[in-house]
């Protein structure tokens, strides 16, 4: 009996491992990279999986950085393509820009050698984030923060489309974007890559730029496409100190409900590769996690695409985290755990470690096979097998007047009107108006890091618009007087030099109103890690000693995270948000400020008021309440500066008569809920209609509420719309304590704007996998 219920054991546990197992691959191409791996050496295999920068094979002084104008080493190109059999190239070179034509010739160059050399070609990707990153004259977009202000998501997917044609015109087909990260601690350097902190919120908007990246049909990537690839897998977003590339502690619970779900989501949409977190989370470095990598992406998700690493991050196993020995057992490790391609980015000695790994039998041929397999789908799926290289001269949209509406349209509906005392908004062309402020004047904190270099220190040098606020304010009123008062050192990331407040105060008396333009200077990463999240303290001062003027002040914030405002927020009579809005950033937010444009905005965080106090719209009862009765009375009320989805507009929307079609359902029930919207105003204008549910009383304390859908309408004056919300009774359940979701019986609150309804689940449900 003891043998028979061993076999039962072990019949069981291989029936399990089956199950997990992806299924089946269906792509068209498998019988072509069959015959390809069946001819290939373990040289060439490896050569597939290394990703070297562009510097590495440019003439320059060293491997770091290149001369200019740019020219291939043909020395070191032969090395990397020839005798490493090299299969990915990334990056721009010495972090600079390249024209249409540059990037042809040095692309053309390294498909002529590589598919000479071992017939298949390289596939190169790049960091076009919002927008073509590093090609001269492309269209720039508002970064994703800016995007998701807009809660419109065809303006995401029509920009996607634009970046992707741009890109691919650029001769690079994949597109390291978008990112996928929650926004959700307000001191990360990199919120404002992210589409806020929303979970329902980043997973529309990152459907809409994958779709809007690969087209339909992910087997047949056209012409006008890119690659997407889903960033930072997994938990990057929400480190402990806020600081970049630092350790995140994320309960199971949350982790499947809210950071992986996004992930979920873009797998399902289609999304052909995915980019690894830095970093560590609960305690595991990510790209050492065999459970994260290939259990929960691969095998739960059936993703057939390419999982990659971030830059050096393989090394960072063994000399940052040191769970490795060597550079050699690092790559081991993170092979081993699901990695299919190494963001080297710099070390050639990497495929001589990797070879002898297989060699060795530490990294076993079927793990290697499964790794080039996904890189050569991933090339045949671009058609790069068919069409390696496109003549960029065939792109006539480049850069197109069509391109620019499309992305001044996008940083128009992101622009978002925080505060309006009084209505000092909108400003008279009349008015004599002081600008100042060391954003006033400044084309490069209007894109933000990411744009023409990595830190956009390179903006100024090569943009062509060279609108920015001042400029754009003055094409509107002829009485306009600068003082910046406060300067950005040119040659640093955010820190600022010298002021001369003295200055701005004297030109303050004679104006009728004040526009300020605070924020921050272009940043990303470990260099905009900061140690306080509050504003800058000479812009603080520079604020408050405008406001002893008398003259009302009217506050634009631009900058990549919410900087806490709360000494100066009272003294400003307007305050206006535009994030990162990109090339017509200037130009739209002075059309604003106008009244030609009625804002639209809203929050895609929660901005928070003290730089100790952070917390997210979805927080639970116990971050917010009043002081108990007894003997031991305490209160926990938050104090938040504006909260997610704030944003007001130069008209009122009434909302009216929120129903449902069914107000008891069960677990597989769709409720279509309804809404009437109207414009009481004076004005036409677009509004963001966002429903959220609140789930009363749980198994686990439940989040104070939830978004579960939006719409983007627009209306006439005194006009009304029916607003409708499709809902899967599923979309309301929760993450329990053992990673499964469950929808339990119970009642829930749904409001719209100020109307609201209850609904009651009579049965519930569960459900084990990611799929509901």
């Amino acid at each position: 009996m003891k043998r028979i219920n061993t076999i039962i054991a072990v019949i069981a546990i291989c029936l399990s491992f089956i199950a997990c197992q992806p299924e089946e691959q269906t792509s068209p191409y498998e019988q072509e990279i069959d015959k390809i791996l069946a001819q290939m050496t373990v040289e060439e295999k490896v050569g597939q999986t290394a990703q070297f920068t562009l510097d590495v094979i440019g003439e320059g002084e060293n491997v770091y950085s290149s001369h200019f104008p740019f020219k291939l080493d043909e020395v070191m190109l032969k090395d990397v393509l020839v005798n490493r059999k090299t299969g990915s190239i990334l990056n721009t070179a010495s972090n600079t820009p390249l024209s249409l034509k540059e990037w042809h010739a040095v692309v053309s160059r390294i498909q002529e050698m590589a598919i000479e050399t071992t017939g298949i070609p390289v596939i190169y990707g790049i960091d076009a984030i919002h927008g073509t990153t590093y090609t001269q004259k492309a269209t720039f977009l508002p970064q994703q923060i800016g995007q998701a202000a807009t809660f419109n998501r065809a303006l995401v997917h029509k920009g996607a489309q634009n970046t992707a044609y741009e890109t691919r015109a650029s001769n690079l087909p994949w597109n390291f974007s978008p990112v996928l990260d929650l926004g959700r601690n307000a001191a990360w350097p990199r919120i404002w890559e992210t589409f806020g902190e929303d979970v329902y919120l980043i997973s529309e908007m990152g459907e809409e730029v994958i779709t809007g990246y690969q087209g339909a049909n992910k087997e047949e990537i056209g012409q006008y496409n890119v690659a997407a690839c889903l960033k930072h897998y997994l938990g990057y977003g929400t480190p402990v100190n806020g600081k970049d590339r630092t350790p995140a502690n994320i309960p199971l619970q949350e982790l499947i409900e809210k950071h992986y779900e996004p992930f979920v989501r873009a797998v399902e949409a289609g999304a052909l590769t995915v980019m690894v977190n830095s970093g560590i989370v609960n305690g595991e470095s990510v790209h050492a996690s065999y459970n994260l990598v290939t259990k929960m992406l691969k095998q739960d998700l059936n993703f057939d695409g390419v999982v990659v690493t971030d830059w050096q991050d393989i090394n960072n196993l063994y000399a940052r985290d040191r769970i490795a020995k060597s550079d050699k057992e690092a790559i081991k490790i993170a092979f081993n755990a699901g990695i299919d391609m190494a963001m080297v980015p710099y070390d050639t000695a990497y495929t001589c470690h990797f070879v002898e790994l297989v060699n060795e039998g530490e990294v076993s041929m079927s793990r290697l096979d499964d790794a080039v397999r996904r890189i050569l789908r991933l090339k045949y799926r671009l058609g790069l097998f068919e069409k390696p290289v496109f003549d960029y001269q065939e792109y006539e949209k480049f850069a197109s007047d069509e391109f620019k509406a499309d992305a001044r349209l996008t940083a128009e509906e992101s622009i978002t009107l925080l505060k309006n005392e009084d209505n000092i908004l909108p400003l008279s062309a009349n008015h004599k108006i002081l600008v100042t402020g060391p954003n006033a004047h400044s084309l490069r904190s209007l894109q933000g890091g990411w744009t023409l270099s990595w830190q956009g220190e390179k903006v100024e040098q090569f943009i062509d618009n060279k609108n920015t606020f001042l400029t754009s304010i003055k094409s509107h009123a002829k009485n306009v007087v600068y003082a910046a008062g406060v300067s950005y050192k040119k040659d640093a990331y955010w820190k600022e030099e010298s002021t001369n407040i003295a200055e701005a105060v004297k030109a303050a008396k004679g104006v009728d109103v004040i526009v300020a333009c605070v924020g921050e200077n272009t940043y990303t990463e470990k260099p905009g890690d900061l140690n306080d999240l509050s504003l800058s303290q000479n812009q603080q001062d520079l604020v408050k000693a405008l406001a002893k003027t008398g003259k009302p002040i009217v506050l634009v914030l631009n900058e990549g995270r919410p900087r806490t405002i709360p000494n100066i927020e009272p003294l400003a009579g307007a305050i206006v948000h535009t994030y990162l809005p990109g090339t017509f950033g200037g130009e739209v937010t002075a059309d604003i400020l106008f009244g030609v444009t009625n804002p639209s905005g809203k929050l895609p965080y929660t901005y928070p008021k003290h730089p100790n106090s952070l917390m997210n719209y979805d927080y639970k009862p116990a971050e917010n309440r009043t002081e108990m009765e007894g003997a031991y009375n305490y209160g926990a009320v938050q104090d938040l500066q504006f909260g997610f989805g704030h944003g007001l507009s130069y008209t009122t929307f009434e909302y009216s008569n929120l129903r449902v079609d069914k107000t008891n359902f069960t677990a597989t029930d769709v409720l279509t809920f309804s809404i009437d919207v109207t414009n009481t105003g004076q004005r036409a204008g677009k509004e963001a209609v966002l429903l959220f549910s609140s789930d009363l009383y749980a198994s686990i304390t439940p989040d104070n509420r939830r978004l579960r859908g939006f719409e983007k309408v627009e209306l006439q004056v005194q006009e009304t719309k029916t607003v409708e919300f499709e809902l899967k009774a599923s979309d309301l359940a929760f993450v329990n304590l053992n990673g499964e979701w469950v929808l339990e019986e119970g009642d829930f609150k749904v409001q719209v704007g100020s109307e609201v309804l209850m609904i009651h689940a009579t049965q519930g449900g569960q459900w084990a996998n990611p799929f509901r």
